[in-house]
């Protein structure tokens, strides 16, 4: 009986065996066998009576291709969605997923960078603490400022759309906002807010900051869970879901969680700032060069998300990926917060948005005056926004 890895017989046409396949897709025949079991590469043939596996040459590049996927750390179960479609869907796809590793990398990296100047602040201010310091219990001046925040949160349909999936909410100790999509949109904006509400939080003297950070982790975390809950009855949980910008007030420092493709700004000396990341593919196609943000306002895809809180499946044309940014604000008084979804950010101008922000008197008149400009703008979608001012508390 010919053993397996010899040539095939001359009555099974152009078909080679494992081995021969082995050294033209340069994979191994244990890789292969595995992919096979997988349903990632089948073989064209498989002797009933033996077991063999015997491949068409023209395979070769889909299982390079796996193996290439592999090589960039892709899961098993999307290489099986990436393999069975064509070329330029493909190319979408691999796109979205190389983008999403590069924005969670670029989180950690961040994440890294405010550890690093955290326990070296923190080194600095131990060498510098007095001997007494520690018995008397000291954190800081006798004459240091309490902050607090004055805010208000405003919605808005707009002028397309027939129903708002977007929500907003700002209080004493969270502001937030989410942008829904999908059947469910409208219940995972309004649960994803509500599941930070009962959220504790206590004064920097009651946390730390490593404390603050793993607080922040198990709001988003729970946030994700309650929106999985809301969009769970729809016909397509997994087409559902939102984005979510929030910030949560400690007494001096603000905690920000953020996933998705809304915003948060910081207004500082004159200066308007964003301190989010957009987790969208058009995003990262600034980031690595394939568009300038000039091109990236008029850019004619849709507007693919690589990051949100959605159903438990999730296909890359909605979502791959719940896991939220988080990390520390410091904040000054003065400063003035925005946080707006991107019916607002998509339509209204840089500079036109600064304005809008800095000529307003107050939190109240600045998300009237912003989403006054989304409709001028044309407000073809809904419009959630927060404005905070931090001011010494009397």
């Amino acid at each position: 009986m010919e053993r397996e890895g010899r040539a095939v017989g001359a009555a099974s046409g152009e078909l080679v065996t494992i081995g021969e396949f082995a050294r033209l897709s340069r994979l191994s025949a244990k890789a292969l066998r595995r992919y096979d079991e997988l349903g990632l590469l089948r073989p064209a043939l498989v002797d009933p009576v033996n077991g063999y596996r015997y491949y068409d040459p023209v395979q070769v590049e889909g299982a390079r291709l796996v193996a290439w996927l592999r090589r960039i750390g892709m899961p098993l179960n999307r290489i099986g969605r990436v393999v069975a479609l064509d070329a330029g869907a493909a190319a979408v796809e691999i796109r979205a997923y190389w983008a999403r590793v590069e924005a969670e990398t670029a989180a950690r990296r961040d994440l890294a960078m405010y550890l690093v100047d955290h326990l070296s602040a923190e080194g600095r201010t131990m060498s510098r603490m007095p001997d007494n310091a520690e018995k008397t219990g000291s954190s800081g001046s006798a004459g240091a400022v309490s902050l607090a925040i004055r805010c208000a949160a405003l919605t808005d349909i707009g002028v397309v759309r027939t129903a708002n999936q977007d929500a907003a909410f700002a209080g004493p100790r969270l502001l937030a906002v989410a942008d829904g999509f999908g059947e469910g949109g409208a219940e995972a904006s309004a649960a994803a807010i509500e599941a930070l509400k009962p959220s504790t939080w206590g004064r920097d003297g009651a946390l730390s900051a490593a404390d603050l950070l793993n607080a922040l982790e198990d709001t988003a975390d729970s946030a994700a869970r309650a929106v999985r809950d809301a969009v769970a009855p729809c016909a397509a949980p997994d087409g559902s879901g939102t984005t979510l910008t929030a910030m949560l007030w400690t007494g001096s420092r603000l905690g920000l969680v953020h996933i998705g493709d809304s915003r948060a700004y910081l207004l500082r000396g004159g200066e308007l700032f964003r301190i989010t990341h957009d987790h969208s593919l058009v995003q990262s196609m600034i980031d690595d060069g394939s568009l300038s943000p000039e091109e990236a306002s008029s850019h004619p895809g849709p507007a693919l998300l690589l990051k949100a809180l959605a159903g438990e499946a999730r296909p890359a044309s909605v979502a791959v990926a719940c896991r939220a940014d988080v990390r520390l604000q410091e904040v000054l008084a003065g400063d003035r917060y925005l946080l707006c979804s991107d019916g607002l950010s998509a339509v209204v101008d840089a500079a036109d948005l600064r304005a809008a922000v800095v000529a307003a008197d107050d939190p109240r008149e600045a998300v009237r005056r912003l989403a006054g400009l989304a409709r001028e703008a044309g407000g073809p979608d809904n419009v959630a926004c927060v404005v905070a001012d931090v001011v010494v508390e009397e």
